[in-house]
């Protein structure tokens, strides 16, 4: 018999349109990691998560068709990974909502993104409240082992961790197993067109599958210091498609040349996206290809799960 292989599990909602901070800071290590053959793997299309920000039906649905388009276009094999929906797994929100009995309201008020938005005076919902115990629920449902994500995410796993814990402590049985957070440092945070992370919610995101003259736009946008000799906000997307030992004699060449750095930038960046970006337009012809992943995926997510929950439903007395 063989030896089960360790579990790797992450979500990405689908909530805008897919940028190069998507692919080299989560997508292009689901996809290294799952063709590493080292884990059995679970990416998880959370539109639940996603309807604090996106309330339009067919919003949602076009966003879910990209993104599920998009893995495919940069080689995700759905034969290798469990790729599927959340929000056709109903285990995600009934463990999500056992998690809330079991959890204070001012643990869930330490989290990064309800300060965050309590600093801003922002209207909170109760979803973006207990963002952390859905996300809990995705990643234990399935026993995972390791979770990619960002660096600004781990707390995420942490509190992952911590629900774990309190849960098999409370009703005294080891159901759940504890995570860890999987982080590649070098491409954890991927600057945007000014210099912050880049984030959709920032409006400085260059996409995934632009065009040519779609990536010289964004890229001569990039905000750039004057003050220096090498523009680092421009360098530091550089690096991302070509080895520094590469980019330092052009960096050397045209010191102070901005837009001739931007405009390598732009040759790179297509060079290296153009072969993704057909793929993309191929896969976009056949609809279908989509649907029969999603339904392939939520089998295979829906048996794992539902074992998790009789497990869960005879530790709580419910069963």
């Amino acid at each position: 018999m063989s030896e089960q292989k360790p579990v790797m599990l992450s979500g990405v909602q689908p909530s805008g349109d897919l940028h190069i901070g998507n692919y080299f800071g989560a997508m292009r290590q689901h996809v290294e990691l799952s063709r590493s053959g080292k884990y059995q793997t679970f990416i998880i299309v959370v539109d639940y998560h996603a309807l604090n920000s996106v309330q339009n039906a067919e919003e949602m649905r076009r966003r879910t068709r990209e993104l599920v388009t998009g893995y495919l276009a940069i080689g995700l094999d759905p034969t290798k990974v469990t790729l599927f929906k959340q929000s056709e797994v109903s285990a995600h929100t009934e463990l999500a909502w056992i998690f809330d009995t079991i959890t204070t309201m001012p643990y869930l008020m330490r989290a990064h993104a309800y300060k965050d938005a309590a600093s801003k005076n922002a209207e909170i919902s109760v979803g973006k409240f207990n963002y952390p115990l859905l996300m809990a629920a995705d990643i234990l449902l399935y026993d995972a082992d390791v979770v990619p994500v960002g660096a600004d995410q781990k707390q995420h796993v942490e509190y992952t961790r911590d629900t774990a814990e309190k849960f098999n402590r409370i009703f005294k049985q080891d159901v759940f197993k504890l995570p860890k957070p999987y982080i590649l440092p070098e491409v954890a945070v991927v600057p945007g067109t000014d210099g912050q992370k880049m984030s959709k919610s920032y409006g400085n995101t260059i996409p995934l599958f632009a065009s040519r003259d779609e990536l010289a736009k964004c890229v001569m946008s990039i905000v750039t210091d004057s003050s220096g000799e090498r523009p680092e906000n421009v360098y530091a997307i550089h690096k991302l498609v070509r080895s520094e030992a590469e980019l330092s004699p052009l960096y050397e060449q045209h010191r102070g040349n901005y837009k001739a750095l931007k405009e390598a930038l732009v040759l790179d960046l297509d060079r290296y996206l153009a072969p993704m970006r057909a793929k993309y337009e191929e896969l976009q012809k056949d609809p279908g290809i989509v649907a029969e992943v999603l339904a392939a995926g939520r089998r295979e997510a829906c048996a794992v799960a539902e074992a998790k929950m009789e497990q869960v439903r005879k530790a709580i007395g419910v069963y």
